[in-house]
C-alpha cells in the first residue's frame, strides 16, 4: 500500500480477489508488490490498496494508468494460478507482457507438465515460444546475448512435448569448440572430455524434469546430449532436435546438422552471432543459415535483444558496456 499522499485521481478499477491466499501473494509482504506496481506506473500517478475484507483491490490513478495496472495485477494472478511462485520478478514480468499485448492468456505464457511451469518473462519470449509450439515451422532460429532464455525455452518445449508422448526423443548438440581450450588436453576418453560442455543443458532438463527422470530416460536413449558430429551421418526421427551454440558451428557443420531432420522431427538452432569461439577468418554457420534460409517456409527466426535478458540485472548491463566498446573500437 502507497504511502505517497493523496490527489485527485480521476480513473478507478476494482480488481476482485475471492480467494484471500491469492489476495496476500498478489499484495506482498508488507504489500511489496503494490508498491511495485506504483512504481510502474507512477506518470499517471496510479495508487493500488488492498481492501482485505472485501476481498479486493482497487486501483486509482489517471488516464490509461489504472487499466494497464490492473491488467498487469490480473496476469500476475493468472501467472501464480499457473504454478508460478508469488515473487517480484514475476511481478515484473506480468507488468512486461501485459503492456506489449494487453492482460496476458491464462496459459499462453506458460509451458505446463513440466516438474514446474515454465513461463515468458518477457514479450520476446512469448514470442519466441509461440514460435517453439508451431508445428509447421520445422526449424525455428533463436538468437540474442545471453540470459535472454533462448536455450532454456527451447529445452523446456522439447522436454514437454517429450513428457506428453509428442516427440519420441529429445536431442541436444553443441559444437564442441572451446573458448580458449583444447579437448585434446583435457583428461579422460571422449564422453568424460565434452561432459563439461553440456553441462548447462543437463542443468536445464534437471530443472524441467527432475534429475531421475532425465537419468531413465537418457538410459532408454530417449534423451541424448552430444557434440554436433555425433549427428553426421543420422536420421532423426520423430524427435525434438535442439542445436546450441550454433555461432561455434561452421557452415559445412550446419549444412550437416539441418539435414538430418527426419519424418516427424522439429529443431531448435540457437546461439548467440556476436560470441563466436571459431578460429579467425571461419565463417559461422549460424549467420550464414539465417541469411540463405529467409524466407523458407517452416523456418523461423527470433531475435532476442537485451529487454529480454532475465538473469541478475547487472547482466543486461555488462551487455550494454560491452556493445558499446565493440562500436567504438569499430569507429577507431
Amino acid at each position: 500500500m502507497s504511502t505517497k499522499p493523496k490527489s485527485a485521481r480521476p480513473n478507478r478499477i476494482t480488481v476482485p480477489v475471492a480467494d484471500p491466499k491469492m489476495l496476500r501473494d498478489i499484495c506482498g509482504p508488507a504489500h511489496s508488490h503494490l508498491q511495485l506496481v506504483e512504481q510502474a506506473f507512477a506518470d499517471d500517478d496510479v495508487r493500488v490498496d488492498s481492501q482485505g475484507q472485501s476481498g479486493e483491490i482497487v486501483v486509482t490513478g489517471n488516464g490509461e494508468g489504472p487499466r494497464k495496472a490492473a491488467d498487469a495485477l490480473q496476469a500476475f494472478a493468472r501467472r501464480i494460478a499457473n504454478g508460478a511462485e508469488a515473487t517480484g520478478s514475476e511481478l515484473e514480468a506480468a507488468i512486461k507482457l501485459s503492456l506489449s499485448d494487453g492482460v496476458a492468456a491464462a496459459s499462453g505464457d506458460a509451458i505446463m507438465g513440466l516438474r514446474k511451469p515454465v513461463m515468458a518473462q518477457t514479450p520476446g519470449q512469448r514470442t519466441y515460444l509461440e514460435k517453439l509450439r508451431r508445428d509447421d515451422l520445422g526449424l525455428v532460429f533463436g538468437v540474442g546475448p545471453a540470459g535472454t532464455g533462448k536455450t532454456y525455452l527451447a529445452v523446456a518445449v522439447g522436454a514437454a512435448e517429450l513428457k506428453a508422448g509428442k516427440r519420441e526423443r529429445l536431442i541436444v548438440a553443441r559444437p564442441a569448440v572451446e573458448a580458449g581450450e583444447k579437448l585434446g588436453f583435457l583428461p579422460g576418453a571422449l564422453e568424460e572430455k565434452v561432459d563439461p560442455y553440456m553441462l548447462p543443458i543437463w542443468d536445464a532438463l534437471n530443472e524441467c524434469l527432475g534429475a531421475q527422470e532425465v537419468d531413465r530416460r537418457k538410459e532408454r536413449r530417449e534423451i541424448e546430449v552430444a557434440p554436433l558430429a555425433f549427428m553426421r551421418g543420422r536420421t532423426l526421427k520423430n524427435a525434438f532436435v535442439i542445436i546450441d551454440e550454433a555461432q561455434n558451428a561452421t557452415v559445412p557443420q550446419m549444412k550437416m546438422v539441418l539435414t538430418r531432420l527426419g519424418r516427424g522431427s522439429r529443431m531448435v538452432v540457437t546461439g548467440d552471432p556476436s560470441q563466436t569461439d571459431l578460429p579467425n577468418n571461419t565463417t559461422s554457420g549460424l549467420g550464414h543459415a539465417i541469411r540463405i534460409l529467409k524466407g523458407v517456409e517452416g523456418v523461423a527466426l527470433e531475435e532476442l535483444t537485451r529487454a529480454d535478458v532475465v538473469r541478475h540485472e547487472l547482466v543486461g548491463r555488462i551487455i550494454d558496456a560491452y556493445d558499446k566498446d565493440a562500436k567504438g573500437a569499430a569507429r577507431k
